[in-house]
């Protein structure tokens, strides 16, 4: 992915309806979502849900697929894999990112494990 490309995919996530809309595509799984579920879920007015998919699908973060008179959303995982790719590429000098985690004691007293 070049830095523009980058650039735009972060711009598009930059604004709360249009992560609101990719975060519950992104649960919504392969299978995807219609925009009037969509536009439901968010109280979006179909136009304003119209421009904000427009724009993540322009980016390549949102694939659709028509359905009878329906078109479906879904999170297109490669493009955001890609991102997160070009995000973390030259990350920790070389070294391994892998967080490792403590064997005792990572939770807070009374918190959940």
């Amino acid at each position: 992915m070049e830095l523009t490309a980058a650039s735009d995919c972060l711009a598009a996530l930059g604004h709360d309806t249009r992560l609101a809309i990719y975060r519950m595509l992104v649960q919504a799984g392969a299978e995807g979502m219609n925009a009037g579920v969509i536009g439901a879920r968010l109280a979006l007015a179909p136009a304003t849900l119209s421009f904000h998919l427009s724009h993540l699908s322009r980016v390549g973060l949102v694939a659709t697929r028509p359905d009878g008179r329906f078109i479906y959303y879904s999170a297109d995982y490669a493009r955001m894999n890609e991102l997160l790719s070009f995000l973390t590429a030259n990350c920790c000098k070389g070294e391994s990112c892998a967080p490792t985690l403590p064997t005792e004691g990572c939770c807070p007293q009374g918190a959940p494990a």
